[in-house]
């Protein structure tokens, strides 16, 4: 029975790193395939204006430039704009300098407050000022409720606990 477990064990791990590796080389082939402009990289010095800091889009800039912006914020910089789709507590006002803020803002605090993480190609800038309003509310520096999505490699582990769990429960079933 224990050999048994260990190999169901043993195939879970396997499965989690085939996982990995396939999610990993597709990842690279996405990468390889798709010209990327690089518009807010996470890296580089992180600048505090001594307190809490926001990131907004800046008014006048170019729209396409903007638009650009949000689009990659949203895409591959995987911001959580969610509030920004319609129906969400950020979609009014419906303009595209308060969508692009909120997710400006959005990838800013995923990402380390750094000033570069709120660069976007010149259409972004830090504020001391909280732009919130209503029912929309902006993640502020410093207070650690935004994270980026899990790795999967943490999908794999809770997985394994889950089978381990699972394991013990039938070792205990089969014992009584």
């Amino acid at each position: 029975m224990r050999k048994k477990i260990w190999i169901l064990l043993c195939l879970l791990f396997l499965e989690c790193f085939l996982v990995l590796g396939v999610e990993a080389m597709v990842q690279e082939k996405a990468e390889a395939t798709i010209p990327v402009t690089t518009l807010s990289p996470p890296e580089g010095n992180t600048t505090f204006l001594g307190g809490t800091t926001w990131c907004v889009a800046l008014a006048g800039v170019s729209q396409i430039d903007l638009q650009n912006a949000l689009d990659w914020a949203c895409g591959l910089g995987m911001a959580d704009c969610s509030a920004i789709q319609e129906g969400g507590s950020c979609f009014e006002p419906d303009t595209l300098l308060s969508h692009a803020s909120y997710a400006f803002n959005n990838y800013y605090q995923q990402n380390g407050n750094s000033d570069v993480a709120c660069n976007f190609g010149g259409t972004g800038s830090l504020t001391k000022t909280n732009p919130s309003y209503g029912k929309c509310n902006y993640a502020a520096s410093g207070l650690g409720f935004l994270h980026s999505s899990a790795p999967p490699l943490s999908k794999c582990i809770r997985k394994i606990v889950w089978w381990k769990f699972l394991g013990i429960l039938l070792l205990l079933y089969l014992r009584s």
